[in-house]
């Protein structure tokens, strides 16, 4: 084989592994988006697929900016329900903080609409909250270079207390 013909070979090579290599990064819309419908599908009452929505989603990268200075988990007080992450090394992912919100469906109860004990499930019922469609999310680094800060905001808001989430 010639120096071209392998030059060649190997730059097709490489084209193959940026177009099949599998995203490791777990923070684009569709890593969002699959995550809290998969949490959705997973209630098992039929209830619509959230969508990104640009306008919630510039609202959300505004305010991590905002926090991105301290990373504190203070909520914006904004016309969205939201929910907040704080969090540190690569493995920190948008993917990751959605299963951390997830994670507190063991304490919902659906039957009395509250969560058992001192326990949270508030980040929970907000990503299954029937009512709420449009979804923006962003993740930034905070100011100390090795943190992260992630923010998902919904849009209309849930956790309307006396209403049931679906």
């Amino acid at each position: 084989m010639d120096n071209h013909a392998a030059i060649s070979t190997f730059f097709s090579l490489a084209l193959l592994v940026l177009l099949f290599r599998p995203s490791c990064s777990q923070n684009s819309i569709n890593d969002y988006l699959n995550a809290h419908n998969a949490a959705r599908v997973a209630v098992g009452v039929p209830m619509p697929h959230m969508v990104w929505n640009t306008t919630v989603a510039s609202y959300a990268l505004n305010y991590a900016k905002v926090r991105a200075k301290d990373c504190k988990l203070i909520e914006s007080n904004g016309p969205y329900g939201e929910n907040l992450a704080y969090g540190y090394g690569t493995a920190f992912t948008g993917a990751y903080a959605v299963s951390l919100w997830v994670a507190e469906k063991v304490y919902y109860d659906y039957a009395s609409n509250s969560c058992i004990g001192r326990n949270d499930c508030l980040h929970y019922t907000q990503v299954v909250w029937s009512d709420s469609i449009h979804l923006g999310c962003a993740r930034v680094k905070c100011a100390n270079g090795y943190d992260w800060f992630i923010i998902c905001s919904y849009d209309p808001p849930g956790n309307w207390e006396g209403e049931l989430p679906y």
